[in-house]
């Protein structure tokens, strides 16, 4: 019986701002992981802010790795980044379990 290999899941940390500033530092730094990996993690705990430049950032990482038949996941979602998510409703689309805090935001 032949062995299956685990897969080595890549993994890749954003801190600080998600914003239209950075977002071409943060998409050269992704993609050569998105092409070399089958498999990604992009632990999302130390985002501070995330503008329409870093939503669209997320969406475009997502879909590319869709198109090359690559598993991509989004964790560790910090206060900004689950506002966000749920400001545009995209928790749907990402599809990434979300930990929700037990305090209220609202408050």
């Amino acid at each position: 019986m032949a062995r299956k290999s685990k897969k080595e899941v890549a993994k890749f940390s954003i801190a600080g701002e998600m914003t239209i500033f950075r977002a071409q530092e943060l998409l050269k730094a992704i993609m050569p992981i998105i092409t070399t990996s089958d498999e990604i993690e992009i632990d999302m705990s130390g985002v501070t802010e995330v503008d329409a430049s870093g939503t669209q950032l997320m969406i475009s990482i997502k879909l590319e790795a869709i198109m090359r038949g690559k598993t991509l996941r989004y964790v560790g979602h910090s206060k900004s980044v689950l506002e966000m998510l749920d400001l545009c409703d995209l928790g749907s689309f990402f599809g990434d379990p979300v930990v929700i805090g037990s305090k209220s935001a609202t408050h």
